[in-house]
């Protein structure tokens, strides 16, 4: 690997960036607003039900940040992770295996399989990954209720385990007589987070997703191989897809095959307003998850102020094109700036 390609993702890190400090304030700025419209918004039991919700959302976006960062865009992760979630839970409940450890491996497993097919597809069919992975979505969800089915699993026929593992919390108090706290599923975010930060920032093969987003062509030619990445990225997606459908289940206490689908734009929105690039190359793990939290916040707030839930795509979507708007300009004024030093 060239020098220039080790140091894409280290000398990113060492700039300040301002889209980041912007999203902060307006987090920060926007859940002001929306305590002060209604008060009750401050309060324990919604920072629970805030961390508690935006977990799933959390974890997929993490993936799809890595596959942007790469120049790709996923859209099978919803079919992918019905597919590995839900089998997974059949699976558990027909053998009479209650053991959470074996539902989230066998989710897993299949997820990174989903993945694997994704990126050699990708790889040899030379085809945009929007294209490859659409189609791959209905493949993945019609082999599903072909094999597998489509039949709902109630509270009663769920596995134990799983009934435990969503009532977990790190941190446990007391809301108007009832117990509520900030979800085990938060921790398992943070886990991820730090994994995925660590990988993109202090590795060779993170420094190798961001050179084949700047230019596949030119990091073959530093020596990268960009099917050794895709065969990391996308299975990472497979697996982190698996999980969110895992921790969505639990949570819900209803296994729902149908319940995942169409989230895809909503996670892929909340990547877009962090700042990642969407033609690749660029973005941060902290861009991300602010773009998370104030897809959540909007998502969960509306109706603390009155507004109708109707609206939520209204507002992301005007968010999602503001952020593009300014990542577009921005990097007109960097070029602008770099072509006046080669002046």
């Amino acid at each position: 690997m060239t020098r220039q390609a080790d140091k894409v993702p280290l000398l990113r890190a060492k700039k300040f960036n301002s889209m980041e400090k912007t999203l902060l304030v307006i987090v920060v700025a926007y859940a002001i607003i929306v305590s002060v419209i209604n008060p009750n918004f401050l309060s324990l039991g919604t920072l629970a039900d805030l961390t508690r919700n935006g977990t799933g959302m959390a974890i997929l976006a993490a993936g799809v940040y890595v596959i942007m960062i790469a120049g790709g865009i996923d859209v099978s992760f919803p079919a992918v992770a019905i597919m590995s979630g839900y089998t997974s839970v059949v699976v558990a409940v027909r053998t009479g295996i209650d053991s959470m450890l074996f539902i989230v491996v066998v989710a897993a497993l299949i997820g990174a399989l989903l993945g694997t097919v994704n990126a050699l597809l990708i790889h040899w069919l030379e085809l945009p990954t929007f294209i490859v992975t659409l189609g791959t979505s209905s493949i993945f969800y019609g082999l599903m209720t072909t094999l597998v089915g489509t039949k709902p699993v109630t509270i009663s026929q769920m596995p134990k385990s799983m009934l435990s593992f969503g009532r977990w919390n790190v941190i446990s108090f007391i809301v108007k007589g009832q117990e509520n706290g900030i979800a085990g599923f938060f921790l398992i975010a943070v886990i991820v987070y730090a994994a995925v930060w660590f990988v993109m920032n202090h590795t060779t093969l993170g420094h190798g997703v961001y050179a084949i987003g700047n230019s596949e062509e030119s990091a073959r030619r530093a020596g990268l191989s960009p099917l050794h990445i895709k065969l990391f990225i996308y299975p990472l997606m497979g697996v982190l897809a698996a999980l969110m459908a895992i921790i969505s289940f639990s949570n819900l206490k209803f296994v729902d095959p149908t319940s995942i689908m169409g989230t895809e734009l909503t996670v892929i929105a909340a990547v877009v307003i962090g700042g990642t690039r969407i033609t690749g190359g660029y973005g941060t793990l902290l861009g991300t998850f602010l773009g998370v939290a104030l897809v959540q916040l909007l998502n969960n707030t509306l109706v603390f102020m009155g507004i109708q839930s109707s609206w939520n795509n209204l507002f992301i979507g005007a968010v999602m094109v503001a952020a593009v708007v300014v990542i577009y300009y921005g990097e007109k004024r960097r070029n602008r700036r770099n072509m006046s030093f080669l002046v």
